[in-house]
């Protein structure tokens, strides 16, 4: 029966794929105290396992996977990444590259003292920083130099040897190193250095939240007394600065109106006021009777992403926005940068590529979109005719070298689609007019694309793995948590003691340059607060094309 099984594997290798897709994502679920394993690790593992069959994919498979994921990554991090390289981003911008710069000059002294080969050394660094880009670089970059295809199969199983022990143990590393060590090392704990920059920054508890006492509703009053003879600006404007609630619609006798700002109320006008379930339950007696009017409610509604992209918006405070026109009974729910939440707070400085979750009157959702960029509606529609044309002409631009004698420079096919999804991602979000890929085809890019990417590498590696990890193991162990370790450190030192950076967006701009996510949910947690996750962004967004580079420069270094 097993051996059934391999026969078929052995001959339908497409197979032997999705089976490790399958039963890594499963692994990848698991928690071992209290970090989860993770579907890139769960998937490596699951390849080197079947690779025992004998199963032998081809490399063009395995690259085209690699090149999805790397168009993605570039995608997602264009806008932000471009729009980083301005001078008020400088201290991130340091931090994240110390931590890039350290880790990739770390790596390759110890590669050189353990005495790695090139593949296992590429792994390592991979694995120390948290970014499996790395690998499909480094194997791209060797591959063309390869004096034979055993040398580069031989290349390949090293890199999944040292990646494999050294993802986890970076994972685990920059967790203890953002969430513990940092704090001690600082004198201050992570909730204090919050709670100092949401006091700094007016963020309170309300912002930061979109539980259901805070759903938006709409409920109809017979105007007090107080508020008759006031426009319908002059009612709106009594609201708390920290509340908000508009006039949507006025019954007034049998014709319902949908008010300007200057129309004055009127004795026995019924209104339609749309605003935070908190404030229409606290303050609708200062609003005056609440009755049941259907009609006047049925307000056409509408809960929109919006992905910025306005020049005209970009780089203004949220309450700059508030106080155009367009805002005018829109409602905040929430902003994604780099896909992370970040708290909300009249001094936010919006930014190209911030998508903002809205939510109001169909028409007014309708002109707040128009102000800021382009809506994100649920579609399956992926424009594949941009996305293929913008992967071939990358790969076209990382195919040229220049020669030094034997040696070969150049991006590579690789790192060529890499900086067109970047340029693929900026053009998206300054010209909306194409390229739209939906979040998620993108989702299907970045996680299927890497994942079966790593599980053909494991596949690759499966019988040579085990001898490997025996050879190396206690050394990749103490290279990675060293490569992970010294780069954090070093990164929080420029950050805190020569940029005086705040410990929490420090954390988290450090968590984004090592590409961490769990440390960024372990610092999260830790602080009680969404503080750091205003860092994270951009160092995320650098960091993931540094490391990537990465793997093409140590291998032209140790090579």
């Amino acid at each position: 029966m097993i051996e059934q099984l391999f026969s078929i594997l052995r001959a339908h290798p497409e197979l032997a794929l999705f089976l490790a897709l399958g039963i890594g994502y499963a692994i990848g679920k698991i928690t071992i105290a209290g970090v989860t394993i993770g579907a890139v690790t769960g998937c490596l593992l699951a390849g080197v396992l079947i690779g025992q069959t004998g199963a032998v994919l081809s490399n063009d498979v395995k690259q085209a996977f690699f090149l999805l994921f790397l168009f993605a990554i570039g995608y997602r991090t264009g806008p932000q990444f471009f729009q980083s390289l301005n001078a008020d981003a400088l201290p991130q911008i340091a931090v994240t590259v110390t931590l890039c710069v350290v880790a990739l000059g770390v790596a390759i002294v110890l590669s050189i003292f353990f005495g790695f080969d090139l593949g296992t050394a590429a792994g390592v660094l991979a694995g120390g920083t948290t970014e499996s880009a790395t690998v499909g670089v480094a194997i791209d970059t060797f591959r063309k130099t390869a004096p034979t295809p055993e040398a580069a199969s031989q290349f390949e199983s090293a890199v999944a040897t040292g990646f494999a022990v050294a993802y986890l143990v970076g994972v685990v590393s920059a967790i203890l190193v953002q969430s513990q060590l940092a704090p001690r090392l600082f004198g201050r704990s992570l909730k204090d250095a919050c709670a100092e920059l949401e006091a700094e920054l007016n963020i309170t508890p309300h912002d930061n939240s979109n539980s259901a006492r805070r759903e938006i509703e709409a409920r109809a009053f017979v105007v007090a007394d107080t508020l008759v003879g006031l426009t319908v600006q002059e009612a709106e404007a009594r609201v708390p600065e920290n509340q908000k609630a508009y006039i949507e619609q006025i019954r007034r006798g049998s014709e319902i109106i949908s008010p300007a700002p200057k129309e004055r109320l009127q004795v026995g006008d019924i209104i339609a006021v749309a605003g935070l379930r908190g404030f229409l339950v606290e303050y609708s007696s200062r609003i005056g009777t609440e009755i049941d009017d259907r009609e006047l409610l049925d307000i056409p509604v509408e809960v929109l992403d919006v992905v910025v992209t306005n020049k005209e918006v970009a780089g203004k405070r949220l309450w700059q926005l508030k106080q155009r026109p367009e805002a005018r009974s829109v409602f905040l729910r929430g902003i994604l940068r780099a896909g992370q939440p970040i708290p909300t707070f009249p001094g936010l400085t919006v930014r190209r590529g911030d998508v903002m979750s809205i939510a109001g009157a169909r028409r007014h959702v309708e002109g707040a979109a128009t102000l800021l960029g382009y809506a994100d509606r649920e579609t399956t529609a992926t424009d594949m005719v941009f996305v293929g044309v913008f992967i071939f002409l990358g790969g076209l631009i990382g195919i040229p070298a220049l020669k030094l004698g034997a040696l070969e420079i150049g991006l590579g096919v690789a790192v060529g689609v890499l900086v067109a999804g970047l340029v693929a991602g900026w053009l998206r979000s300054v010209r909306r007019t194409f390229g739209f890929v939906p979040e998620a085809t993108l989702w299907f890019f970045d996680s299927v694309g890497l994942c079966a990417f790593i599980a053909c590498v494991g596949i690759s590696a499966g019988p040579s793995f085990v001898t490997g990890l025996v050879q190396s193991g206690p050394a990749l162990v103490i290279a990675s948590a060293l490569i992970c370790v010294i780069s954090h450190l070093a990164a929080l030192a420029l950050g805190r003691w020569v940029f005086r950076m705040n410990e929490g967006l420090l954390a988290g701009t450090c968590c984004g340059a090592g590409t961490s996510a769990p440390a960024l949910a372990a610092v999260q947690e830790a602080a009680g607060s969404k503080v750091p996750t205003l860092g994270y962004g951009l160092g995320y967004a650098i960091g993931n094309v540094l490391l990537a580079l990465w793997g093409a420069v140590l291998v032209t270094v140790l090579g």
